[in-house]
């Protein structure tokens, strides 16, 4: 099955399963989809994420992280589609939440979040913001 997004596909599949309150949500494997998921469990969003076998098809298996019952993640959300792709220099990045929250962009020097592309002094693509 082809999607013409793959890492909305995954938010949603995140958002999902926060909504159901699931400890654990599989969704298939790729180098952004890892990539995203590594800052989010270095920004503490998530517990960590292995990689497995589904069906022949490599996937990862994201555990999702509670505090007191509650998700960790309030809200997610993808800023950069398919359709509209949204580019931000190291100056114009919105903070998200007044800092709370981060955004995770795709740079020249790899992806990650915006307090580290502000430390790297580079701008790039706002794939998404999580609070």
């Amino acid at each position: 099955m082809s999607f013409s997004d793959p890492l909305g596909d995954m938010l949603t599949r995140i958002r999902n399963a926060i909504m159901r309150n699931r400890s654990t949500v599989t969704t298939p494997a790729s180098k952004l989809r890892g990539r995203v998921l590594d800052v989010l469990t270095d920004e503490g969003f998530i517990r960590g994420y292995t990689e497995i076998e589904h069906g022949g098809f490599k996937a990862f298996e994201v555990e999702l992280k509670y505090f007191e019952g509650a998700a960790v993640i309030r809200e997610i959300k993808r800023v950069s589609k398919p359709g509209r792709r949204v580019y931000s220099s190291v100056k114009t990045l919105p903070q998200v939440r007044n800092g709370l929250g981060i955004s995770i962009l795709s740079t020249p020097k790899g992806v990650m979040s915006d307090h580290a592309a502000r430390e790297n002094n580079v701008g790039g693509e706002i794939l998404c913001q999580v609070s």
